[in-house]
């Protein structure tokens, strides 16, 4: 049985709606608005994302692990969003207690399995967001943090029998059906082979970037964290920098 997230305590149910609302500003301008990831408008649309917000002011690694296994018991999410609107964490703290919930769901996940089958990790890729990262355009790989800018400290979680689906239809990867009654062998060999999925996503992207001027980019993410730090001001919440 799907649990769900948790109901807030009434006098965090404001902090929980602003979070959530200033994390979809970063949703629908930055990821979507951009076409940073050509699924996630899909994914949003079709009831596939689940959004969770942990209020304590020093991130817990139990707490986490416990969404992140609410995220993977619910068959019809694919992506989950774990947002921390009271964390005080640099990216490099973020990065590492991300590191440690990995850990941790992959130990929940292995001893909730028969013993033959405790080889593998969890059900869920994991990756840190986090507000505070400079752009860095010399590779596509480097512009990733600054992209990932989310508004608070933000753990994504992506089913991994998703990703699974993405990269077993990506040629680059060699699973697509060739017919080879009407393959013309000398146009397929002279035709490079197409780098994975994901570093295709990354160059567009920063390709995206360097058409729009990153200095466009880095306002429409200002605008969005000074909305959130006047939205948490007004609630009595500190808005020190992370």
């Amino acid at each position: 049985m799907d649990e769900g997230p948790p109901t807030p305590a009434p006098e965090d149910a404001a902090l929980v709606a602003a979070a959530l609302r200033v994390y979809r500003r970063y949703q629908r301008e930055i990821v979507e608005g951009l076409h940073l990831c050509p699924w996630a408008a899909r994914a949003r649309q079709e009831g596939q994302v689940r959004e969770e917000v942990l209020l304590g002011r020093t991130p817990d690694v139990a707490d986490a692990a416990a969404a992140a296994t609410r995220v993977a018991d619910a068959s019809e999410i694919e992506i989950g969003l774990l947002i921390f609107p009271r964390a005080r964490l640099t990216r490099a703290e973020f990065e590492r207690f991300v590191g440690e919930v990995r850990e941790e769901h992959t130990r929940r996940e292995q001893a909730r399995m028969e013993p033959r089958r405790r080889h593998g990790g969890g059900r869920l890729a994991m990756a840190a967001f986090h507000p505070d990262a400079a752009p860095e355009l010399s590779k596509s790989s480097r512009l990733v943090p600054f992209l990932r800018r989310t508004p608070d400290p933000t753990i994504q979680l992506v089913r991994l029998s998703a990703l699974d689906r993405v990269r077993a239809n990506d040629p680059a990867h060699g699973t697509g059906v060739v017919d080879l009654r009407t393959l013309d062998l000398a146009a397929f060999l002279a035709t490079p082979p197409q780098p994975p999925i994901h570093e295709r996503i990354a160059a567009h992207n920063l390709d995206t970037v360097k058409s729009l001027g990153v200095e466009a980019v880095e306002a429409l993410l200002a605008d969005i964290r000074r909305d959130r730090d006047a939205t948490y001001a007004a609630l009595g919440e500190s808005v020190s920098a992370g």
